[in-house]
């Protein structure tokens, strides 16, 4: 174990800092000094799935498993150009051969075409849209189409793994996931809490906004949002879908408006924040959460939305609204794991992967860790 005056020592040099829980899961790709020293540069990674024949997993898709990739590459829902490359750039790193060497089938389809969709937008209806929330018309229309081809996956009893795009894709996911499965719970792992309405919001960035539009009785009258008109009671009295708040586990929270706070609060929402990962441990902050959301039914089924954000910068730099203190590698492949083995996983998401906001290695870092916790979320057992 390096004592801690050699990291402090590190750290005056301008390497990479380790903590204690970060010395024992370095990136192979890593080309740190410090990883060299303690024999850490060739780590080997096998794609098996459990041997565990007792296992029943995703038990909510057909057999034989399909998974159907549904690439959004999504970058209006915040400032930053680059979350279009996400679901390129996790292909490129091996995800359909990650995918088949775990037994599933596996179905790519071609990336949503969100420029098109923009370009199909009337000009003279972008002066309708609010300053608080920005590009809603894009974001809108383009999780509009998600929603259909995430319902469809999920009638047709295929897994429908999403591959991100900033986070605003949350809403045509979930949406999609509530009109075919209106009983699923929902994990979302995230440094920030994503239940901003345009009321609310400090910034008006959608990516911050996908809880809060679905969330029963937080928006008043979605008509009102240039869009999102697609959320409002249909004429004939077709409810749209919504969330309830005992619906929803956060985890990983450590950065959360004031606004949201409040919400948080007085709906009860059940969260557990770095704190609380602190304080209780991962394996047990996980057992919490899936007796919150399948004690009463354990057939429910369960969708995974998880932020890069989630993961400590130190592991993930290459993503917008990075906040240290975030998970730990094995933190953060632990919760899908565990999600994966209690059976009930549906659908899942990843998200705010933007290899641009990093140096090559940065991004290079951040794309190996989210194709990582895709396997882990897929099936990926070290036993």
């Amino acid at each position: 174990m390096i004592a801690t005056n050699t990291l402090n020592t590190a750290r005056a040099k301008g390497r990479r800092i380790l903590c204690r829980s970060q010395i024992r899961c370095i990136s192979s790709t890593s080309a740190s000094p410090l990883s060299k020293g303690i024999g850490m540069g060739n780590v080997s990674d096998q794609m098996l799935p459990t041997a565990d024949a007792a296992q029943v997993l995703y038990r909510h898709t057909a057999r034989p498993r399909t998974a159907s990739i549904i690439g959004a590459p999504m970058t209006y829902g915040q400032p930053f150009v680059g979350t279009d490359d996400g679901p390129s750039r996790l292909r490129e790193a091996g995800l359909l051969t990650s995918l088949s060497a775990l037994g599933w089938r596996v179905q790519d389809n071609p990336d949503l075409d969100f420029e098109s969709i923009a370009q199909s937008i009337p000009a003279e209806l972008y002066a309708t849209e609010r300053p608080d929330a920005k590009n809603s018309l894009l974001v809108g229309h383009g999780c509009r189409h998600l929603a259909d081809v995430v319902e469809d996956e999920l009638k047709n009893k295929r897994f429908p793994l999403i591959v991100g795009g900033d986070h605003s894709i949350g809403i045509g996911s979930l949406a999609g996931i509530l009109r075919a499965q209106p009983n699923t719970g929902v994990i979302w792992v995230d440094a920030h809490a994503d239940l901003n309405t345009p009321e609310m919001s400090e910034s008006g960035n959608m990516h911050g906004m996908p809880i809060g539009l679905l969330m029963e009785g937080l928006v008043d009258n979605h008509a009102q949002i240039p869009g999102l008109e697609w959320l409002a009671p249909s004429d004939d009295g077709t409810k749209p879908p919504r969330l309830q708040p005992d619906s929803i586990v956060y985890i990983g929270l450590r950065d959360v408006d004031k606004a949201e706070r409040a919400v948080i609060r007085d709906l009860g929402i059940k969260t557990f924040t770095m704190y609380d990962i602190d304080h209780y441990g991962i394996g047990a902050v996980m057992d919490k959460a899936l007796q919150h959301l399948l004690g009463k039914n354990p057939n429910r089924p369960i969708h995974l939305s998880y932020d890069i954000d989630a993961c400590d910068p130190i592991h993930a730099p290459a993503t917008g609204t990075a906040v240290r203190g975030g998970l730990t590698y094995r933190e953060a492949h632990f919760i899908c794991e565990c999600v994966s083995k209690s059976g009930a996983l549906a659908s899942a998401e990843i998200v705010e992967v933007n290899p641009t906001l990093s140096d090559t290695e940065g991004g290079a870092e951040t794309v190996e860790l989210g194709l990582g916790l895709l396997t882990s979320i897929m099936g990926k057992s070290i036993i």
